[in-house]
């Protein structure tokens, strides 16, 4: 397999998911997986789901054609695609009947275990300074484990027209990157096929978005982007195999972490859903979907291109001697790409919550009370939405 291979899947995936989004959006009427309107949601309601189906039909047909496997490959690489058609059933009847959270964790990790079954495992990762750490047995359960949690992130990830489907894309595309440069072409091939299917599907998904993909969508992407990284890049003895996946995935991994975190700080259920994503805290500072989702893609290009960097800029010889020259260049790129995440985090949400804080104690400038609702709106993660009009 070529990078031509990658780049022909990647139209076919994208030109599939585009025809049959529309096809599985009636299907998905026809059938009542519809989304219904939701306090937490930021949209009307009424839109039918199931798109996931239309991005699984865009890998599985550009996988017929461009995915030619070895026999060292053959195994994981249909292992994988069972086990993304078994996710995307699972995911289709949640949206469909509303699963319990324990039967859908139940059919996440039989999707799990069917690539890790075939091989599809990480039994050892290379850390810097520190050389081979070992999993021996548990390495299969932790490779489950792990990819049960990309597919919640990613689904966690899910609440804001087009936000998935474009991190993910981005993600799969410098998945697809990383892979052939680490010589693990099976999975650059299989990265680009993922990111043309849901570029396909985002035609349609993009605000106002005429479809959902739905939990069958989102825990495909994500059992598909978590595969992807264990075979191009965890598995391979690189010693920033495992810094990769976890810059690349650094946004929906954040928003996720921050919103369990708050879940659990105040006794909530961890799978029960609420309003503090960033994309719902962007909507209450006044942002419109759009802009949300272009600042959150913008987020995740700056972290997927500095992980690309680190893979292709001459900064080491990976035996712990480094060049002075690019050392500093990497360390400019990721000065930029703190700053970039500090704005994100901090200007767009925090300083302007103080700002509009400060605006409706204007007539007293009670700079203490200022304070004190600022503080509480951080801690909940819950103001008043801003009306612009």
């Amino acid at each position: 397999m070529t990078p031509k291979d990658a780049i022909l899947g990647f139209a076919v995936a994208f030109l599939v998911a585009v025809v049959m989004t529309p096809v599985t959006a009636r299907v998905a009427r026809v059938v009542g997986a519809i989304d219904r309107p939701k306090d937490r949601g930021l949209a009307a309601g009424g839109t039918p789901l199931l798109g996931g189906l239309a991005m699984l039909a865009g890998i599985l047909v550009s996988a017929a054609f461009y995915l030619h496997s070895t026999p060292r490959t053959e195994d994981r690489v249909h292992g994988i695609l069972w086990g993304a058609v078994v996710i995307a059933v699972v995911g289709a009847l949640d949206d469909r009947f509303e699963l319990h959270p324990a039967a859908k964790l139940a059919g996440q990790i039989v999707a799990a275990v069917i690539p890790v079954h075939a091989g599809v495992e990480v039994v050892n990762i290379t850390l810097p300074f520190v050389g081979a750490l070992q999993f021996h047995s548990l390495g299969s359960v932790l490779t489950v484990v792990g990819l049960v949690a990309v597919m919640n992130v990613v689904n966690l990830s899910d609440g804001i027209d087009g936000l998935a489907a474009g991190v993910c894309a981005i993600a799969a595309t410098v998945f697809a990157i990383i892979a052939f440069d680490l010589e693990r072409r099976h999975a650059g091939v299989l990265a680009a096929l993922t990111a043309g299917a849901a570029l396909g599907f985002l035609v349609h998904n993009f605000h106002p978005a005429s479809v959902f993909m739905g939990d069958c969508g989102s825990n495909l992407l994500g059992l598909m982007l978590g595969c992807i990284a264990v075979e191009g890049a965890v598995k391979t003895q690189a010693v920033l195999a495992l810094v990769f996946p976890l810059l690349v995935l650094a946004v929906p991994f954040l928003d996720t972490t921050f919103v369990v975190l708050k879940r659990m700080k105040y006794g909530r259920p961890v799978w029960q859903a609420d309003a503090n994503h960033l994309h719902h805290r962007f909507n209450r500072i006044g942002f419109s979907q759009r802009r949300s989702v272009l600042y959150l893609y913008a987020w995740t290009m700056t972290l997927g291109a500095f992980a690309v960097a680190l893979r292709f800029v001459p900064y080491s010889d990976n035996h712990g001697h480094f060049n002075t020259g690019w050392s500093l260049v990497m360390a400019a790129l990721g000065l930029v790409v703190l700053a970039a995440s500090v704005y994100l985090v901090v200007v767009l949400e925090i300083l302007k919550v103080k700002r509009l804080v400060w605006m409706r104690h204007a007539s007293g400038h009670d700079e203490a009370a200022v304070d004190a609702e600022v503080e509480q709106a951080l801690a909940t993660g819950e103001f008043p939405a801003v009306r612009l009009d």
